[in-house]
């Protein structure tokens, strides 16, 4: 497959920017063709433009017809084969094993959404009959469900080249919810971006989508992000990335005519509490269980655990020396890109210049550029306290283990903490008792909780919540991972005193669909009576 460097405008293939740029081998330290420019903004206007005309008729589609979309969209990326995985190792470093399962999250999560339309339940449908006779006043006939918002604006994630960023959980999501879609493509995989856009485009017309439903845009510049966010069409945004990026977004969204959503995935450091009886019983395992949480994929993942509270006991002075050792044996591993490589770097050197943390531990093995070290570090809950900074993400794989003197210590810790994506219990069911406190406290402070495991890996099912309060996302009530995702491109509309034929089929009182729903306060699937 020849890679043309430039922008998908729907069908349309386009490159009239003069600002080009290369993708980057972090593992051999070079440029890789071709060419891609940077999107103008005449073209940006355009793709949304086409994103609004698609909208009024992708939306309309029934969910039988967008789930055969999805599907079709899985089959055309497994198409793409090893050509696609190769691509992708070159712009990333990240190794054919990584890759190929993350293939297989994608694939999944398409199937997984397209599944959760044709049972079509999802839209949350709910109806509350007439009642004439009701004083002091008769109730109308009313009845709600959910509906598409419009085109989003969706950035892709430098982390997870396949599973988050041009066909990824957001992109699934909006697609499932009846919205069209402009994609940023995130410019350190360009390649990679263009092979599953190409995926797209080929899926939507094997499956007579309107032309615009999908496009997708190249830029390393903010601008051109920016352009899309500020754009009157579109209604949401979806973003995984760096804190400042996200709140650059989230702030420009909210300073626009008409405010729209930013749903912003950020930064999270995930405490992991290893709480006095667990860390008696497995030492050994925990140790050997954070420091491949810790070192997964260079630590490039939103759910590394970079912070680490345990008591100062015997065992935990244990504890150290043998998770210190564990992390000199890990090999330095090769980073997404010069720009995260430096900036774990430089978080590292922050660190260890305070003279109250301690340095315990570095990869032993030098690695060669752009390689990140593992790295262990430890300071005392006083000190961590004070300085709230500690607290902020390190990308990479390292992690600070907070020492307390005490449990009144680490409830104190819990209670300061800001919003994570996940927090980790390590505990005995002794521990749960002498600690039952603890996890009313974390309840507040993440999206998902973790007993007896380690937050790397997140599941794509049902339940799953992969979200937290602020800062870890922009907005704690949603969840970019799983089928609740999709409620995030969507609004509840109500419709009141309509016929029946001018229902949608999912408030129809036929119940054509044959979805669960909500009538008159109990849950009911199937045609209703004619009393309802």
């Amino acid at each position: 497959m020849e890679l043309t460097g430039l922008n998908f405008i729907g069908n349309e293939l386009s490159g009239k920017g003069k600002t080009t740029f290369q993708a980057f081998n972090p593992d051999k330290c070079k440029k890789i063709s071709p060419l891609f420019c940077e999107a103008t903004r005449a073209e940006i206007n355009k793709a949304v433009h086409r994103a609004e005309t698609a909208f009024r008729e992708y939306s309309q589609k029934s969910g039988n017809q967008r789930a055969s979309l999805l599907e079709t969209i899985a089959h055309e990326i497994l198409d793409l084969g090893d050509k696609l995985i190769d691509r992708c190792c070159e712009e990333t470093g990240l190794p054919v094993q990584r890759l190929t399962g993350e293939r297989g999250r994608l694939v999944n999560q398409l199937k997984l959404f397209a599944d959760l339309l044709r049972e079509g339940s999802w839209v949350d449908a709910r109806i509350d009959h007439a009642d004439p006779e009701r004083q002091p006043v008769p109730r109308p006939d009313i009845r709600s469900m959910h509906k598409p918002l419009g085109p989003v604006g969706i950035f892709g994630a430098s982390n997870f080249p396949l599973a988050f960023s041009v066909a990824g959980g957001d992109t699934t999501s909006v697609l499932a919810a009846g919205c069209s879609v402009v994609i940023k493509a995130h410019p350190a995989h360009p390649g990679t971006s263009e092979m599953v856009a190409q995926a797209i485009r080929a899926a939507i017309n094997k499956t007579n989508m309107p032309d615009g439903l999908f496009s997708m845009i190249h830029g390393q510049s903010t601008n051109t992000g920016m352009a899309v966010v500020r754009h009157p069409n579109i209604k949401a945004i979806g973003f995984t990335g760096s804190f400042r990026g996200g709140k650059a977004i989230f702030d420009a969204s909210a300073r626009r005519p008409e405010p729209i959503p930013v749903y912003a995935e950020m930064s999270s450091t995930n405490p992991v509490y290893i709480l006095p009886g667990a860390l008696h019983e497995r030492m050994q395992e925990i140790s050997k269980g954070l420091t491949a949480s810790v070192t997964l994929g260079v630590g490039q993942f939103c759910t590394n655990p970079g912070l680490v509270v345990m008591v100062e006991s015997k065992d935990s002075e244990e504890f150290l020396k043998i998770t210190a050792s564990n992390f000199q044996e890990v090999p330095p591993a090769t980073m997404l890109t010069p720009g995260i490589f430096t900036a774990y770097q430089d978080g590292i050197h922050f660190l260890t210049k305070e003279s109250k943390i301690r340095l315990l531990a570095i990869s032993k093995n030098k690695g060669l550029a752009y390689q990140g070290p593992a790295c262990l570090l430890q300071t005392t809950a006083e000190h961590f306290l004070t300085n709230e900074v500690l607290e902020n993400e390190v990308f990479g794989p390292s992690t600070l283990i907070i020492t307390a003197k005490d449990k009144t210590e680490v409830l104190k810790i819990s209670a300061n903490l800001k919003g994570h994506l996940t927090t980790t219990l390590h505990a005995t069911d002794q521990d749960l008792r002498d600690y039952d406190d603890l996890i009313n406290i974390l309840e507040r402070k993440a999206g998902r909780l973790i007993i007896n495991g380690f937050p790397t890996g997140v599941e794509v099912c049902h339940a799953m919540v992969h979200g937290g309060p602020f800062p870890a996302t922009t907005d704690s009530r949603t969840t970019s991972v799983g089928t609740a995702a999709i409620t995030r491109f969507t609004r509840p509309v109500c419709y009141q005193n309509f016929p029946d034929n001018q229902l949608p089929d999912e408030l129809k009182e036929a119940n054509p669909l044959n979805i669960w729903r909500l009538v008159d306060g109990e849950r009911k699937k199937g045609r209703l009576s004619a009393s309802g």
